[in-house]
């Protein structure tokens, strides 16, 4: 037995947000040499592991002969707990087959059982393991953020770290739903939107005051007090004081009308209005629920449905499904806690947590959790009332999203075995890459894969790639091929030679024609690859949709029937790739926008640049400026003028 560097490469890195009170006390252990038949040798790795072991809570890693990570446990006791997996009579299949592939193990110590279930959900998240029940949904939820840093507040969607002073009112189940809440509030409290740049540079209002839907303070159409109680108001009814925004407004619109004052008392009635919308939408039927999450589960064969129910302020910010990985043969329980304890990660936990069964472990989750709330976490099964209702509407959308998700799972089983056949692949393909180009007139120019597999888009496999290379020609698709393809490849070759990361497709989708079918053919040689099948698709004359034909390497063509299935679903691969190509080069082309030549003069920060498009108007003036003309700029000096002249001139 050996003990390896626990900062070895495949640590990845610094453990993920580990808190201080981890004791560190890290090591990996493997056995080296053994001839032993893989289930026998895979016992022995953790045999000599229990005998290092002590039986204080942690966590432990189960790592294959690469050194990637198979399974992540906690335990109470981490030597009674590791111990149990050299008894093969009691493992199931799946955890039989992890034992098999163990070739070491990684131990942390932690002070309790409840901190060996965060950082176990912590690992999880970072390490993805092939053997543990994965929330694969890791999109960051949207928010809507009512900044604290400026004289007129902003209102605005937001996702992402919390790096703002402000308040942050979610999660929102979807953009969709953060949007159409947005949209009301601002008919409601006319909060301004836009950015302290653009609200700094207004003369006049913008469409947003046109449209009634901004007070317009960036040019005193509303005075600092006015706009305090808007903030104020809407502060109130995103924390559930509806009541009495509602009021307030009634009373303005009777003291508007009685007064005369039609035209105000009607934009008090339109924020009414706005105010009933959110209140008809978002309202929930449930006494004493204000704050909570709900999560129901429903389970048909290898596959779960986990629904998500988010209610703030008694109102219901919207639901989402997430179909964890790794189920099958899991109980059920085990797949609602670990799916919860990964989902809380990056989501603060509300008081209230409501679930349609008892959690493994429910207490020590419970105990995990309440370290992330101010006051009291409550963890409840329903059996009666308004609460009773709310789990039972989560289990229905849980069965039939999972009903709907099988059915299009079965329909995608059949499309990639009726695409085997028709290219005459040997199976059916599990990773399908499809690549594609974007750019204007060669400008901006990117190349875009995507990955889809028998249960869908593997969105997090999807990959971009910028054209850089000199020798390529703007505007030329074929070189672009060539350059996107090679720099993929050759990557794989090195970062993963034995292909056994599951990285490596089964088919290759190009779109284009022959030429591009040319240019893959050729970087493929040049690489040494003759086992992965590529197929070019090009839409029909005068690019018409419906009459695609297929371009072979060996020079063969084919079609499909118009209205075929197989057809629609590689019209449906191909949109999706132009879809998400065309997506990364507008934001490259937005992102150009936005920069300036100035940027690239050594010593020119944002006050220089400023002073110097202030001065001349424009970078290209600048450009065409003399000595003489730039160092008359205010806030440039003679050595600076003479730097920005000779960056320019040579």
């Amino acid at each position: 037995m050996s003990v390896d560097d626990p900062d070895r490469p495949d640590e990845k890195g610094p453990l993920p947000d580990a808190p201080d009170r981890f004791r560190e006390e890290k090591a990996t252990y493997a056995v080296r040499g053994s001839e032993l038949p893989d289930i026998d040798r895979g016992i022995s790795v953790i045999q000599s592991v229990v005998k290092s072991l002590s039986s204080t809570p942690g966590v432990y890693r189960m790592l294959d002969a690469r050194g990637d990570v198979l399974y992540v446990g906690k335990a109470r006791a981490l030597k009674h707990r590791v111990t149990s997996y050299t008894q093969q009579a009691r493992l199931p299949g799946r955890l039989l087959r992890m034992v098999a592939q163990t070739r070491s193990m990684a131990i942390v110590s932690t002070s309790s059982e409840a901190e060996a279930l965060l950082m176990e959900a912590q690992l999880i998240k970072r390490y993805r393991p092939p053997y543990n029940v994965l929330l694969r949904d890791d999109k960051s939820f949207p928010y809507i953020l009512l900044r604290d840093d400026h004289d007129f507040p902003r209102m605005y969607k937001y996702r992402g770290a919390r790096k703002y002073k402000g308040e942050y009112f979610g999660p929102f189940a979807s953009a969709g739903s953060v949007t159409s809440t947005l949209n009301a509030l601002q008919k409601l409290f006319l909060l301004r939107s836009c950015s302290d740049s653009f609200f700094n540079n207004r003369s006049r209002p913008c469409l947003l005051y046109q449209i009634k839907r901004c007070s317009a303070p960036c040019v005193d159409r509303i005075s600092k007090e006015d706009y305090a109680s808007l903030v104020r108001d809407s502060r109130n009814f995103l924390q559930g004081k509806s009541t009495d925004v509602q009021e307030r407004l009634a009373a303005q619109m009777q003291t508007a009308s009685d007064a005369l004052d039609f035209e105000t008392a009607a934009r008090y009635r339109d924020r009414l209005k706005a105010l009933t919308f959110i209140q008809s939408g978002q309202a929930v039927q449930a006494k004493g629920v204000s704050d909570a999450d709900i999560f129901a589960l429903a389970q048909q064969g290898g596959t779960a449905c986990i629904q998500a129910f988010f209610i703030r302020a008694g109102q219901n910010w919207g639901n989402r499904s997430f179909f964890p990985a790794h189920v099958n043969d899991v109980d059920p329980g085990q797949i609602l806690t670990s799916f919860i304890m990964q989902f809380y990660q990056d989501v603060p936990p509300p008081k209230l947590i409501l679930v349609d069964r008892p959690l493994h472990e429910q207490e020590l989750v419970n105990e995990a959790l309440s370290d992330r709330v101010s006051g009291a976490l409550e963890i409840a099964v329903p059996v009666r009332g308004g609460r009773k209702k709310l789990i039972s509407d989560a289990a229905r959308n849980a069965a039939e999203a999972l009903q709907r998700r099988v059915a299009e799972s079965s329909s995608q089983q059949k499309n990639i075995q009726a695409l085997a056949d028709f290219l005459e692949l040997d199976g059916p393909p599990q990773r399908i890459e499809v690549y594609d180009n974007s750019h204007i007139q060669g400008s901006h120019a990117l190349g875009a894969m995507i990955v889809a597999g028998p249960e869908g888009f593997i969105k997090n496999a999807y990959r971009k790639f910028n054209i850089k290379d000199e020798s390529t020609v703007p505007g030329d698709d074929f070189a672009m091929m060539r350059e996107m393809l090679h720099r993929r490849f050759a990557r794989a070759q090195q970062e993963d030679p034995e292909r056994t990361s599951g990285n490596w497709p089964d088919l290759l989708l190009i779109d284009g024609g022959k030429g591009q079918v040319s240019a893959v053919e050729g970087v493929m040689a040049e690489l040494g690859i003759d086992d992965v099948p590529f197929v070019g698709v090009a839409k029909g004359p005068d690019r018409n949709a419906g009459r695609e034909t297929f371009y072979f390497p060996d020079g063969r063509e084919a079609t499909l029937p118009m209205n075929n299935a197989l057809l629609f679903f590689l019209q449906r691969l191909r949109d999706e790739a132009h879809r998400f190509a065309i997506g990364a080069h507008r934001k490259k082309r937005t992102a150009a926008m936005g920069t300036s030549p100035l940027d690239e003069v050594p010593g020119i920060g944002p006050t220089r640049k400023k002073a110097l498009l202030m001065h001349f108007g424009t970078a290209r003036a600048v450009r065409n400026a003399s000595r003489d003309d730039l160092r008359r700029a205010p806030g440039i000096s003679a050595a600076m003028a003479d730097s920005v002249y000779d960056f320019f001139h040579g």
